[in-house]
């Protein structure tokens, strides 16, 4: 885009703000775990196990991949606009719906309604990527998801001292207000940016198998899976590590898990700033390296005896920096396989990070056992951040084989 419109923050008639963007990115990370500190109060207000409060994690992140399937196509349809609407107005009936439950199966059901504020964080990518080209985009995308990094720092801690102070509901209530307000921030700010398709709903959906068969998609796709599943396997191991392995108090491995946190926020903020003048392919390359790379030098220190609590969790932060720099770039890059079917892309390729790291974080809690110490998680990680590197490897050859971004 040689001459870009300029920004006029709260005016629809030109692009959106970053800001904006950037709020809406965070809401689906911030309803994911700013009630979390809060789990044992609500299961004594309910009167139920804490496991089963448990579940308000796991389905929350199953409805969330599901969702980020059927968005995309439905967004490329009839617009980013009304579907972001759409979803913020759902989120704020669904969080309702938790405060008033008195029922914790009710509250599960709401629970897992609220998912659909993955919308805002879906398609978000998808504005960004309808305004600029692909290398711009990834740019942008670093900047728009460094937010994303702050706020599982923050806002844990902002719901646990509400909680102390006005009782597990409070996160709830600030979780409403907050969708009340991105409503009002989007109608202002947000105009229309994608050129709808002219197919119907089940033609959008069917063009599902256009991705499936793009190999550079799912070789940017799987890039950013496997990528951001070190950091999915390393949030299902972590706190056994640290418990069980090294002995450590809770409050101490809640300061500790804040350490791939600032490795990504350093690694989004060079997506921001290089991606654009390196390409997105090889800060995608140079991410994985990280990652992997990042790996082998903390399970060299641990099989030499030098492996403690601080190597092992002052590590996560090159994996944090690697995925900050894969993940905005392989998002870009998928995103930019089919223009024109760039909401798809983003839902299902968010829904295959999502649902992958899912797996792999149940994967890391079954494979650590007493006795076995950090090694499984470390092998673990170390695959993915292998696996992350061939599959961008692939890209670039099959890119070098059609002949450039622009081939099939």
């Amino acid at each position: 885009m040689s001459s870009p419109s300029p920004v006029r923050f709260l005016d629809r008639s030109t692009p959106p703000h970053i800001s904006t963007l950037v709020l809406l990115a965070g809401m689906s990370a911030l309803t994911m775990s700013i009630f979390l500190p809060s789990l044992p109060d609500m299961a004594a207000w309910y009167e139920a196990d804490y496991s089963l409060l448990q579940l308000s994690v796991t389905v929350y992140l199953a409805a969330n991949a599901l969702l980020q399937i059927v968005v995309g196509p439905i967004s490329d349809k009839i617009g980013r606009r009304p579907v972001i609407l759409a979803g913020l107005a759902l989120f704020c009936l669904a969080t309702l719906g938790c405060l008033l439950a008195t029922n914790v199966y009710v509250f599960l059901l709401f629970r897992m309604l609220q998912a659909v504020v993955t919308v805002a964080m879906v398609l978000s990518r998808a504005v960004v990527r309808d305004m600029v080209p692909a290398n711009e985009a990834a740019s942008m995308i670093g900047y728009v998801t460094m937010g994303m990094a702050v706020i599982p720092m923050v806002s844990p801690a902002i719901g646990g001292y509400l909680g102390d102070v006005f009782g597990w509901k409070a996160s709830f209530w600030l979780m409403l207000g907050l969708g009340l307000f991105m409503i009002w921030l989007v109608r202002s700010d947000l105009g229309e940016t994608a050129a709808k398709s002219g197919l119907t709903l089940s033609q959008q959906f069917s063009q599902y198998p256009e991705l499936f068969r793009s190999q550079r998609f799912w070789g940017y796709a799987l890039a950013c899976a496997f990528s951001s599943g070190a950091f999915f396997s390393f949030l299902g191991g972590a706190p056994y590590v640290g418990s069980e392995v090294y002995g450590l108090p809770s409050t101490v491995i809640g300061y500790y898990f804040g350490a791939p946190a600032i490795g990504y926020m350093l690694g989004n903020y060079l997506s921001g700033r290089y991606s654009a003048r390196v390409g997105i392919n090889r800060m995608v390359l140079i991410g994985a390296v990280v990652v992997s790379g990042g790996m082998t030098v903390t399970m060299v220190l641990f099989a030499i005896g030098g492996g403690s609590a601080l190597i092992f969790f002052g590590s996560m932060t090159l994996v944090g920096l690697g995925n900050g720099l894969t993940i905005p770039n392989a998002t870009a890059g998928s995103l930019s396989v089919r223009p024109h079917l760039a909401g798809s892309a983003s839902g299902l390729g968010g829904a295959i990070m999502i649902g992958g790291g899912a797996a792999l974080s149940a994967l890391a809690g079954a494979m650590l056992q007493p006795g076995s110490g950090a090694w499984p998680l470390l092998w673990l990680m170390f695959a993915c951040g292998v696996a992350s590197v061939l599959a961008i490897a692939h890209v670039m050859a099959r890119e070098k084989q059609l002949g450039g971004l622009d081939a099939a």
